[in-house]
């Protein structure tokens, strides 16, 4: 099953022009890969027995988002 969470979070405006500042310099990347890398990164330092999130998160990092939807089982 393939199923979607939506996330509407506030973050400190600091966080936000850092990352906004990030965006403008990396044109590869967009809001909801930052997202998904961040969150897998925290999931997989802080839940390592699960290997779901280091995958998400390799996938990633090396943009290979069609691998993801694929793999999400």
């Amino acid at each position: 099953m393939n199923s979607a969470v939506s996330i509407v979070a506030e973050i400190p405006e600091e966080l936000h022009e850092t990352l906004k500042s990030y965006l403008v310099d990396h044109p590869d990347w967009d809001q909801d890969r930052v997202f998904v890398a961040a969150l897998s990164l925290f999931l997989m330092q802080n839940n390592g027995s699960d290997r779901r999130a280091a995958r998400v998160y390799l996938d990633t990092l090396f943009n290979r988002s069609e691998n993801r939807s694929d793999r999400a089982s």
